[in-house]
């Protein structure tokens, strides 16, 4: 069929009622967000959105209520898409963004595309990847990983990526989502060696839509954490660590095969330093559970 590409949607899309076929890759996808209230009445009030790609550049897609449980966990990071029938809106302002790994792709940041299960009713199509051809000329997934040495040089809230062995994971936690709220995020902390440094990554790791792969981490798997934020605390110690975003993806033993990551050259590097390293002498230094009071409080009441 006639395909059209981003560029040309955010050009013409004023002036258009109906827009032709995109072929898309994921860039990027977000947590699963619930928006229902009670007095509203809503069968499924789920929202999710991905920034897709084609040679043209990067642009969000929002997808709504009951497509989500239908098509949430079948939308991969590399997935490539064929989407007919979908609605073009303004973005919305207040959405967060990822931070792209390719700094020279273009985004289209004004409008973003809705899929509806109605309104009109959106087709998608996942393409396998042994059906991608090249002159397609869609992107690939590049990550921005880091190593732990390099971790104390960056910025606070700066976007990265981060693999790692284990070495110690926190029970889960909860915090209120806001003063006097009933809401609560659940997360826990975690440890994780790289081998570039005597000291660990340490992760703040919430809760996002991978409940199978958060109630999994345990010591001795490699972790990899993606689109994390890089956190200074404001303490005299001025300790570093990194929490995750509402991109976030987690990937533990078992969710590694035909991650677009496994090309990445520093998860190379990483797999061959572990691959020199004891088992046992690893095992040793690995803890689980318990209390974990961070970012530590001061030593003192007068510094307190």
């Amino acid at each position: 069929s006639k395909l059209t590409n981003l560029g040309h949607l955010e050009m013409t899309w004023r002036s258009s009622v109906h827009f032709h076929p995109l072929l898309v890759r994921i860039l990027h996808k977000s947590r699963l967000k619930y928006y229902g209230k009670p007095e509203k009445k809503m069968d499924m009030p789920y929202q999710a959105y991905f920034e897709v790609a084609d040679g043209s550049g990067m642009m969000s897609m929002v997808l709504w209520n009951s497509l989500c449980p239908e098509w949430y966990h079948s939308l991969k990071v590399g997935t490539v898409l064929l989407l007919d029938k979908y609605a073009i809106k303004s973005s919305y302002p207040f959405k967060t963004h990822p931070t792209p790994g390719d700094s020279q792709m273009k985004r289209f940041a004004t409008i973003e595309r809705s899929l509806n299960v109605r309104d009109p009713p959106t087709e998608i199509n996942i393409i396998p990847e042994e059906m991608v051809k090249p002159e397609w000329g869609l992107p690939e997934v590049k990550y921005r990983f880091i190593t732990r040495s390099e971790l104390d040089g960056l910025p606070h809230n700066h976007s990265c990526d981060v693999i790692g062995l284990v070495t110690f994971v926190g029970r889960a936690e909860r915090a209120r989502k806001r003063e006097h709220s009933e809401d609560f995020w659940l997360y826990r902390w975690a440890h994780a060696i790289d081998g570039t440094s005597d000291q660990p990554f340490i992760l703040e790791l919430f809760a996002t839509s991978q409940p199978d792969v958060f109630e999994r981490i345990h010591p001795m798997t490699y972790l990899v954490c993606t689109q994390m934020r890089v956190i200074l605390t404001e303490n005299s110690s001025r300790t570093v660590y990194l929490t995750t975003s509402n991109e976030s993806q987690i990937f533990i033993k078992g969710w590694h095969n035909g991650q677009p990551y496994t090309k990445d050259a520093k998860v190379k590097n990483f797999i061959r330093w572990m691959k020199s390293q004891s088992e046992a002498d690893q095992i040793k230094k690995s803890v689980i559970g318990g209390y974990y009071p961070f970012p530590r409080p001061p030593d003192s009441f007068l510094k307190y």
